[in-house]
């Protein structure tokens, strides 16, 4: 494989911002999946994840599909996405990262991925990194020879406007269909490989949750990302996701903070001896990416509720890490329920897709 711009291509990054910018800008759906960047020369094809890692094993349907869609020679920029039941679903694209070649192609066919294409660095033998977004994204809408129908694609090219009123509304539609926000890229910025060019608009919402525990840093006895919990309907403490941006002075004083929520002994906990169901989330499965990463935690007595700030909830956590903001010691542990939650208004994925 020789294309004009050879893997590992770190992809182009985006900074946050409070609210969509307005100015020579792009606005794009920003796509809740993997990160992907497409190298193609003739019957190879290689799918580079963020890390510079092939996900080609992975997911072997969009090989086939790629072969069809994309030119015979080129590098590709976008994101790997399932949609279930109308909406993106993490969860069914993060079980595609299985050791078992047999569970990947079974899954393959149950819920099979789809790629989005928002960006091109080369095509036939031209490398594109140095032309202006506008004009690459000009290469990247006459790019695809798909020509099924909509429904029955695995390959699309974003959706995209100029228009900033537009942007915020998709930033408050698009939300319902499972994605989680809008990205403004530059109509005369060059594609810089690792560098935040573009501009990101999330979604952010606060929340009381429990402390159930924290993880260890590691650097040393020192907390690495405090545990947080939310009350189910039926009375269980499930596991929600993580807060982790500390310093490592507030990191070694959290500890001393925590030591008087230590289990005793024998005092239970809800996330020890209870195996995670279809129902209740628990902390500790194995991670997809890094089989021997440590995943115990310290137990704490789950009495304690801080503040934090997230992006968006999906299939009853925390899509990504929240933000502690401060501890709420006038709340009541039991008090913190997935009742207090926003939740978006529904919309059809396929309103999304241009």
């Amino acid at each position: 494989m020789k294309p004009p711009v050879m893997p590992p291509v770190e992809p182009m990054l985006a900074k946050s911002a409070a609210g969509v910018p307005v100015g020579e800008y792009l606005y794009e759906p920003k796509w809740d999946g993997y990160r992907c960047i497409v190298f193609r020369d003739g019957p190879q094809i290689e799918l580079g994840s963020r890390g510079g890692k092939s996900l080609n094993r992975y997911f072997p349907e969009l090989l086939t599909a790629l072969a069809a869609a994309l030119p015979p020679r080129c590098v590709v920029d976008g994101e790997i996405v399932v949609v279930a039941d109308g909406r993106l679903d993490f969860d069914r694209l993060a079980d595609r990262i299985h050791p078992a070649e047999s569970r990947v192609r079974l899954l393959a066919q149950r819920t099979p991925a789809s790629f989005i294409a928002f960006d091109v660095l080369a095509l036939g033998d031209e490398d594109l990194t140095g032309w202006p977004f506008a004009h690459r994204r000009e290469v990247l809408t006459g790019l695809l020879v798909d020509r099924k129908p909509r429904g029955d694609r695995q390959v699309h090219v974003t959706r995209a406007t100029a228009d900033a009123q537009v942007a915020r509304g998709w930033f408050e539609r698009f939300e319902g269909a499972g994605l989680d926000g809008i990205v403004a890229k530059p109509l005369d910025g060059k594609y810089t490989p690792g560098e935040r060019t573009m501009i990101k608009v999330k979604h952010e919402r606060t929340a009381d949750v429990v402390v159930g525990g924290y993880r260890l840093h590691k650097s040393g006895p020192v907390v690495g990302s405090l545990m947080l919990g939310l009350y189910g309907a039926d009375g269980v403490l499930n596991y929600v996701g993580g807060s982790s941006a500390f310093t490592m002075a507030r990191r070694a004083r959290l500890v001393e903070e925590l030591k008087p929520l230590l289990l005793g002994a024998g005092q239970v906990h809800p996330w020890l001896g209870a195996a995670e169901d279809e129902t209740h989330r628990r902390p500790g499965a194995p991670n997809r990416w890094n089989a021997g990463k440590d995943t115990s935690f310290v137990a704490l007595r789950p009495e304690s509720v801080c503040e934090v700030r997230y992006d968006q909830l999906q299939s009853g956590r925390f899509r990504h890490n929240a933000q502690f903001a401060r501890w709420r010691p006038d709340r009541d542990a039991a008090s913190c329920t997935y009742d207090q939650l926003e939740v978006p208004v529904p919309y059809d994925l396929g309103d999304v897709f241009e």
